[in-house]
């Protein structure tokens, strides 16, 4: 059977979007703004004014193609999860749309002031297969500009720890999500679409985010522990109103 979603979205209308019941999807709002600064910075920043951004690690992970399907998984990863979030537990999606707010506000600073660049895409593939064909169109859709802190990284992050706060969700899922998602972030170096710089800034900047936004860290022990609650059960007068 089939949850219950916890916001009935048929009756929303641009009118009453700042209602209690909707306003949390405001937060997309962030999204759109980022895309306008990234391109606006991809656009107005000239490579040559980036910092090169390279570490011992890159050259000892090697270049594998087929981590490409990790890479893209994220999509399905983010919109999956943001979606039922917003379905069928409006917190976990206020917890999340927080923490990438906070980073593409960062990002975008750092961008501006700090741009980087990374030269770690191989000039030329030694296998011609769908995911070098994959990879081909994200290298020329996506320059190697603007790339500490990934973001890549970051979101996935953000949306794990909303995961990880789930009290519906049981253990194994919890553990299958958590195992899709570091996948994806070990994913941007072997593709290399980013230095483990990148990574490990974007690691940074999540704890930063998360000790800064709420406060405590989330012990294993409370994280893992199932607890046999659906949201599909809860009214919606107990949706925490902290947005």
């Amino acid at each position: 059977m089939m949850k219950k979603p916890v916001v009935d979205y048929r009756k929303l209308r641009l009118s009453n979007i700042k209602d209690k019941e909707y306003r949390h999807l405001l937060l997309l709002l962030g999204w759109l703004a980022y895309l306008i600064m990234y391109f606006v910075t991809e656009r107005l920043i000239p490579e040559s004014r980036c910092h090169v951004v390279h570490s011992v690690v890159d050259d000892i992970v090697p270049f594998n193609e087929y981590f490409v399907l990790f890479y893209v998984s994220w999509y399905f990863f983010m919109v999956i999860s943001l979606l039922d979030f917003a379905l069928y537990d409006i917190e976990s999606f206020v917890r999340a749309e927080k923490i990438i707010v906070g980073m593409q506000i960062i990002s975008v600073i750092t961008y501006i002031a700090w741009p980087s660049v990374q030269h770690l895409r191989p000039e030329h593939f030694e296998h011609e297969n769908f995911c070098t064909w994959l990879l081909g169109i994200i290298y020329k859709a996506d320059t190697p500009t603007g790339v500490c802190p990934s973001l890549h990284v970051g979101y996935t992050l953000a949306v794990l720890s909303a995961w990880l706060i789930r009290k519906d969700i049981k253990a194994v899922k919890k553990a299958l999500i958590v195992l899709w998602g570091l996948m994806i972030c070990v994913s941007v170096c072997f593709v290399k679409q980013h230095s483990f710089v990148d990574v490990l800034a974007a690691v940074i900047m999540y704890l930063f985010l998360e000790l800064l936004l709420f406060g405590s860290e989330i012990s294993l022990a409370t994280v893992f522990r199932s607890v046999k609650v659906s949201t599909s059960d809860r009214s919606k007068s107990d949706i925490k109103e902290d947005y």
